[in-house]
């Protein structure tokens, strides 16, 4: 019925797909919704959505729940207990499918869980689809807040959809016949709007990818790329880096000649990581669209057109036509010209604007437009060029002011990955003693290049690039960082463990490795130790406590 809220619990698979556009066709979704003028919500366990009973309760009158009973990427994922364990908590789910996908043993709940096979295989396979108002919420897409209880993002139907389309067709350049490639997660906008609403609004020819880059091969993505003589790719720095770390040997068998488009999604990408997918992957004849937007803003906003807008390594070029992005410093005062730096904010609307945070109007205002009067901010920092192309630089509350210099978090961490070892890397501020605020490195390395040195010429790199007064105070050599599914880093948890505060981190579920954490944590703490045996600055006993605490071990040694 109308207004009933769809909540979809499935990993990546094809049937998702004709799920979601049956329910868009009639309704709205929570993360999903329109035949049945429902409401759309998405969560797909892998994993980097809220909660779900957190998704549930936030939609108040969520009625039906569609869910896998098992998942694979590289593993099974018993996404039925998930979804069983969530509804203990949770009394508004009146009715669940259930679709079976790996013959996996699984209990139904008597009167609630149903199987999708039963259910489908009496109906007709087409439906007339109903009208609706382009006002009508479309979905509701849960994003990760900087407190860390996640805020409900509201789309609407005619100007998301709308904006979704026009977007496609003018970045990416697609032209009919062409075979596109987003290898988005669905559960996060840029598959919201690039792999369902842009491409199917367009009739384009879109390949939907169910797994990982590196399995069952490093290989993977290139592979299906031949195969399927891909022509626009559009994917996540993320997995740009954790490809280049494994060398150009992968590439050896693959011609990836049919590509036309390659595209950049979720973050800032660094120039090494720019060249090394322009010039390996692009084969250096592709334009690199290196795409900014966020998931309250629905679509694309700033990119170059691919072919028609010159590329420049690292920048994320010109705004849309109909997008007006301006720069104000702290006051809010419009910085015109050329060679400025400041906060990014959109002066006027465009159609895929999002219309509220659901159930809490206020925390949108709050959140994007009481900062600067008149304007949404971004909350991110940019700065124009000489030739007028604005290039991102990363959140401007990830700010560090050592000694009285204030420096972004995004120029220390650019410095870092000059470093030829270096894969990719996270700073934060911490309280110090002496400068108000020291640098605190959490940095990924090449595999095997872990030694003595390699952190005192990383320190070199950055005292070289920049000065010594951004020369990281402590660098963890680390596995991962932990970071939302559209790549963002989520720096609150890196300052707690710079400050060296180990209780509650806060909501990790919408984290893309939430196991990450806890080996940072860790490593954190044997950090301390290893300091403090050397400086003796710290209590070892206080570091070994913490240390136990976290593995679970007991006074007698078992941490």
């Amino acid at each position: 019925s109308e207004g009933c809220r769809v909540q979809i619990a499935l990993v990546g698979v094809a049937v998702m797909y004709a799920i979601w556009c049956g329910v868009c066709k009639g309704g709205k979704m929570v993360t999903a919704a329109p035949k049945f003028k429902a409401v759309l919500s998405l969560n797909n366990f892998n994993p980097g959505c809220p909660p779900l009973s957190t998704a549930i309760d936030s939609c108040v009158i969520t009625k039906i729940l569609l869910e896998v009973a098992d998942g694979v990427i590289s593993k099974v994922i018993p996404v039925k207990s998930v979804v069983d364990e969530a509804l203990e908590k949770s009394n508004s789910i009146e009715k669940v499918i259930v679709l079976k996908r790996t013959n996996q043993d699984v209990t139904l709940v008597e009167n609630r869980d149903f199987w999708w096979h039963e259910l489908v295989a009496d109906k007709p396979s087409e439906f007339k689809a109903e009208v609706m108002d382009s006002e009508d919420m479309l979905f509701i897409l849960y994003t990760s807040g900087s407190t860390g209880k996640p805020k409900g993002v509201v789309h609407t139907t005619g100007g998301y959809m709308v904006y979704s389309a026009y977007t496609f067709l003018n970045v990416f350049q697609y032209d009919k016949d062409d075979i596109y490639w987003c290898t988005a997660d669905v559960g996060w906008i840029t598959g919201h709007s690039y792999i369902v609403y842009g491409p199917l609004l367009c009739g384009a020819t879109s390949i939907m990818f169910e797994g990982v880059p590196t399995y069952p091969n490093v290989s993977r993505f290139w592979d299906i790329v031949d195969k399927h003589k891909v022509n626009q790719f559009y994917t996540a720095p993320t997995a740009i880096r954790a490809l280049q770390a494994h060398g150009l040997e992968p590439l050896e068998n693959n011609s990836l000649e049919s590509l036309k488009v390659i595209g950049s999604v979720g973050e800032p990408i660094n120039e090494e990581a720019w060249h090394w997918y322009h010039d390996n992957i692009g084969k250096g004849n592709c334009p690199l669209v290196d795409t900014w937007w966020q998931t309250e803003t629905g679509g694309i906003m700033i990119s170059a057109l691919a072919g028609i807008t010159p590329n420049k390594p690292a920048h994320a070029s010109l705004p849309l036509p109909g997008i007006t992005p301006v720069i104000v410093d702290a006051e809010g005062n419009e910085m015109e010209g050329n060679n400025v730096q400041g906060n990014l904010c959109i002066k006027s609307p465009w159609p895929s604007i999002l219309r509220t945070t659901y159930g809490d109007h206020e925390r949108c205002i709050n959140t994007y437009f009481s900062s600067y009067k008149g304007m949404y901010f971004t909350g991110d920092g940019v700065k124009r060029d000489h030739d007028g192309y604005l290039r991102i630089l990363g959140r401007v509350d990830d700010v560090i002011n050592v000694s009285g210099h204030r420096m972004g978090t995004a120029e220390v961490e650019n410095a870092i990955n000059e470093h030829s070892e270096v894969i990719e890397s996270a700073v934060v501020g911490y309280p110090h003693d002496i400068k108000g605020e020291g640098i605190y490195a959490f940095v990924i390395i090449n595999p095997g290049s872990e030694n003595d040195e390699i952190k005192n010429q990383i320190t070199d790199v950055v005292r070289n690039v920049i000065g010594p007064i951004a020369k990281p105070d402590k660098i963890q050599i680390v596995g991962g960082l932990p970071k939302t599914r559209s790549g963002k880093i989520m720096r609150r948890i890196l300052r707690k463990v710079a400050s060296n505060d180990l209780s509650n981190m806060g909501d990790t579920s919408t984290l893309l490795n939430p196991d990450i954490v806890e080996e940072i944590i860790k490593g954190a703490i044997l950090y301390l130790i290893h300091i403090s045996e050397t400086t003796r600055r710290t209590p070892i006993s206080y570091a070994v406590f913490c240390l136990k605490k976290k593995t679970g071990g007991g006074g007698g040694g078992g941490g």
